[in-house]
């Protein structure tokens, strides 16, 4: 009985190598990062499968061992001409050669190749690295019908469809590739159905790591783009940041005046910059940049206190509020502050007088 219980613990061990196997194979500082490469995944497995179809006649430990040093050659190869990666790969095949002791390690081996590396890189490739091409036909509806008045609307919805537009790419991706890797296993009779679930959880949990990652990458320049994108629909040239300019006040993009002094722009939900720390954006750097001011279109504004718009305010920087805000009501009624903000909707207006 104990002997049979360490084999039925020694095959539920060699599907969960599957999910080891393909964080091996993607592991880029410790292995070298092979598994993003498809063409080399597919000749890899291509090779192993016929040293074993020429071989089948021989002992299953001999044909493993022709397989292993396929493997190593196939790998070797790769890096040949590139020393840096050379000691990563050998650290590969050495574990590899650890994990993998018979054929049946094998199997899972080009499985994870073939069914789970090759169709997750597939669907990550398919999902797009900017959140951009999800807003733009919908934000320039808005401003083809609403026009200046659609500003708020915009910028409050476009890092939204862009997240909406990026997941919904990756659930379908992921469904498309899933369904696939379910037909696959459903035809392999000698898996059991925890073996299938073993095999299928380890291929989510890789594409959700992968495509989370990915996620990253897109993450912040949503908004930074509505601002190049609103410039661009008005027809407003954007300029060049002036040369070693820092502030903690982050500006998006730069337009330049009519008298060759710069004007730069922000457009925020909210003014979340650490904004008591002015020192390196106060009037006199900006003057010796030549800023002329800073504009600042900010759609959620109850954290704008009088403290904050006084402050900056009193140092060249607008707010453009939405036109029915309770803060702009309130601030353009109060005698030190009414300076600094305005309705959005006369941002553009505002910006073409000053380029004229």
């Amino acid at each position: 009985m104990a002997i049979e219980h360490d084999f039925i613990e020694q095959v539920e061990k060699r599907w969960e190598n599957v999910y080891w196997f393909s964080r091996m194979l993607i592991n880029n500082d410790k292995y070298g990062g092979v598994g993003k490469e498809n063409d080399l995944l597919t000749r890899i497995a291509s090779s192993l499968r016929l040293v074993k179809e020429d071989n089948d006649k021989l002992d299953p430990s001999e044909t493993l061992v022709l397989q292993k040093q396929s493997l190593k050659n196939i790998l070797i190869d790769r890096v040949k001409n590139a020393p840096a990666r050379q000691q990563r790969i050998v650290k590969l095949i050495e574990d590899l050669d650890n994990q993998i002791t018979s054929q049946e390690d094998m199997e899972v081996f080009l499985l994870t190749c073939e069914n789970i590396m090759l169709p997750i890189n597939n669907a990550i490739e398919n999902i797009p690295s900017d959140d951009k091409e999800f807003t733009l036909s919908i934000a320039k509806a808005y401003l083809d019908v609403k026009g200046k008045e659609g500003l708020a609307t915009v910028i409050n919805l476009w890092d939204d469809l862009g997240v909406r537009g990026s997941l919904t790419a990756e659930r379908t991706e992921i469904v498309k590739a899933y369904a696939t890797l379910r037909v696959l296993l459903d035809k392999k009779n000698n898996l059991k159905e925890d073996d299938k679930d073993i095999i299928k959880t380890a291929f989510v949990q890789e594409f959700e790591r992968r495509a989370g990652q990915k996620r990253k990458g897109r993450a912040g320049g949503s908004l930074e783009d509505v601002t190049s994108f609103i410039l661009e629909f008005f027809g407003i040239k954007p300029a060049s940041a002036p040369d070693h300019f820092q502030a903690d006040i982050e500006v998006d993009n730069w337009v330049k005046t009519k008298d060759n002094w710069l004007i730069g722009i922000s457009c925020k939900r909210t003014l979340r910059e650490r904004w008591k720390q002015v020192s390196s954006a106060d009037s006199s750097i900006l003057s010796k940049f030549k800023i002329k001011q800073l504009f600042h279109v900010v759609t959620y504004d109850e954290d704008l206190s009088d403290d904050k718009l006084a402050l900056l305010g009193g140092q060249r920087h607008i707010f453009y509020l939405p036109d029915n805000s309770r803060r702009l009501e309130y601030a353009r009624n109060h005698v030190g502050l009414k300076e600094y903000v305005r309705p959005i909707s006369e941002f553009v207006d505002d910006l073409k007088k000053e380029i004229k």
